[in-house]
């Protein structure tokens, strides 16, 4: 597989969401994970330790941290979103995922190439809609 996939939690509420996020992250290969804001710090669920074997960064904005050449996509239930069904993942992609308790909005949206979305009857956890995007580049592009 060539490329890499980032994830950047923007603002996150709950630490077990980002230690699962940071699992999720382990386990699809994602080259590092990147977390904005101070609401919380990894979560016990991260039983893997991710944190130990790839980076994890703490910024003040996840725009700063976007790697050169590389795609940023917006992960957010929002009217004008891409369904992940139809979305051609990007070979080098910085996904952000945003709070649980809210989206994403303009402060993140204006500078994202992409807005996906993954068609459900409601909102998901911040985790699983990590596991899920992650799952649908794997499959996308082959193990």
């Amino acid at each position: 597989m060539r490329g890499y996939s980032a994830i950047g939690l923007d603002h996150p509420k709950n630490p077990i969401n980002v230690g699962a996020a940071l699992r999720a992250a382990g386990n699809y290969r994602a080259a590092f994970v990147a977390q904005s804001g101070q609401r919380c710090k990894p979560g016990s669920t991260d039983t893997m330790a991710q944190y130990r074997h790839m980076p994890f960064f703490r910024v003040e904005d996840l725009k700063e941290i976007i790697p050169y050449d590389c795609v940023p996509v917006a992960v957010d239930l929002i009217e004008g979103a891409v369904s992940l069904q139809n979305y051609k993942h990007p070979e080098r992609a910085f996904y952000i995922f945003g709070p649980e308790d809210g989206t994403l909005g303009d402060r993140v949206l204006s500078w994202c190439r992409d807005i996906v979305f993954i068609p459900t009857n409601g909102c998901m956890n911040l985790a699983a809609t990590v596991n899920v995007v992650l799952y649908s580049r794997m499959i996308q592009y082959g193990r």
